[in-house]
């Protein structure tokens, strides 16, 4: 009976806790993502009546420099809740550490182990964690099965880049070069060449942040791919919403990218409902590696808002419960991090969009063979130049791929004041 009465106030005092927090919430995010947040709003307000919640799409690149314009000014025009990508993340809290909140003094300590390590590695500084994990990026190909299949292409026997290259010349035969097996975005971005060099286990750095080592085999066989690519014309060129624009007419025949691309595609082009599968990306080897990550993302906290409780509870709904993360799985497909919600048994349902196909299975079944990599906080510093390099190796500037790769490395090592690696 004394327990029950235990129990009771402490429910009667979390209500009234809940109760007590009023007044607007504003969230900054981008795309899919901010759609995903605002599907976690109504469970959000059961918990949180009073509590009034803005989400804000300005778009990924106006975050990032929003995010950095308002910290240098002494975080000035911030958000109360701000999305940002984690290998992004080191930026700010080594250029700005004071701009943030640290999430240990509103209790993020507590869910620390609910997350994997790994998570937490790139939205920590010492022993404050600035921001709570939100998704991760598992990479896959996305493939239209009708068009596969009048190409005469298999997608289960695409196991190797050349295996990929090879379907994409049936392709083109089939369809007159009208559809490519992918959409590069090539002077635009170097997307492609993080995804494959990660799963070649290479980066812009070394896993301890402390050289350059963009120049090592696995980034240089990462760039010998996407020119082998080019050189077959089995790849197009064009930024995200040249990318969008093409599946939606149905001039690629894949796509690939991490797996928050699923909300994508789903969301771009229901009337292909059916039409699409998915398979893991290729390897550079035969019985290689078919895994990377690109993009997953954080939430922080800034320092200024006015609001940092209900902030809080609004980030804990989203993130730190698993209806908050399938909710955003089921509505925009962004892989969870939060573990219990990788265990959900909406993950081994099938997705009739995906002809069927028990997609986030297929997907969640890479996690473990992703090697690790860092962003650091001179990622955007080596990203820059990574994309005009490639451009130049895909036009012919470079004879080699380690000649364009020793030539971003010196210049990485020049705008980070990080040295190459031996």
């Amino acid at each position: 009976m004394k327990k029950l009465a235990l129990l009771t106030a402490l429910a009667l005092a979390s209500a009234a806790s809940a109760q007590s927090l009023s007044g607007t919430v504003t969230v900054w995010s981008w795309d899919a993502a901010a759609k995903a947040l605002q599907s976690t709003i109504p469970s959000f307000n059961k918990k949180y009546p009073n509590v009034k919640v803005n989400v804000v799409d300005l778009g990924n690149q106006n975050v990032y420099d929003r995010g950095l314009a308002g910290c240098a000014a002494g975080g000035a025009d911030m958000p109360d809740v701000y999305s940002i990508e984690n290998n992004e993340a080191e930026v700010f809290w080594a250029r700005f550490p004071n701009c943030f909140t640290d999430l240990n003094t509103l209790g993020a300590d507590k869910l620390a182990k609910n997350f994997p390590a790994f998570k937490w590695t790139e939205l920590m500084a010492g022993n404050k964690r600035f921001a709570m994990p939100w998704d991760s990026g598992p990479v896959v190909i996305f493939y239209r099965r009708d068009l596969y299949q009048q190409a005469g292409v298999n997608a289960n026997a695409i196991k190797t880049w050349d295996d990929f290259i090879a379907a994409g010349k049936k392709v083109n035969a089939k369809f007159d070069g009208k559809v490519k097996m992918g959409v590069v975005a090539n002077g635009q971005d170097d997307e492609w060449f993080r995804m494959l060099a990660n799963q070649n286990n290479c980066f812009y750095f070394d896993n301890a942040g402390a050289s350059v080592t963009v120049n090592k085999p696995g980034c240089v066989d990462a760039l010998t791919t996407i020119k082998k690519l080019y050189d077959a014309q089995v790849v197009a060129t064009g930024d995200w919403g040249g990318q969008i624009t093409s599946f939606k007419a149905g001039r690629s025949a894949s796509a690939m990218f991490g797996a928050w691309y699923e909300g994508t595609i789903r969301t771009n082009a229901p009337d292909q409902k059916g039409k699409w599968g998915v398979y893991p990306m290729p390897a550079n080897k035969a019985g290689g590696v078919r895994a990377a990550n690109l993009g997953g993302s954080a939430l922080a906290l800034p320092a200024g808002s006015k609001n940092k409780a209900a902030a809080y509870a609004f980030m804990e709904n989203a993130l730190a419960t698993t209806n908050g993360q399938v909710t955003m799985l089921k509505s925009q497909g962004l892989v969870p991090s939060l573990l219990t919600a990788t265990k959900d048994s909406y993950v081994k349902v099938a997705q009739p969009y995906w002809g069927n196909q028990k997609v986030w299975q297929t997907i969640l079944d890479t996690l473990g063979d992703v090697p690790q990599a860092r962003g650091t906080q001179y990622f955007q510093d080596a990203r820059q130049v990574m994309i005009v390099v490639q451009a130049d190796y895909i036009k012919g500037k470079y004879k080699t791929a380690k000649e364009a790769l020793d030539d971003a490395a010196k210049k990485i090592s020049s705008a980070t004041g990080l040295p190459v690696a031996k």
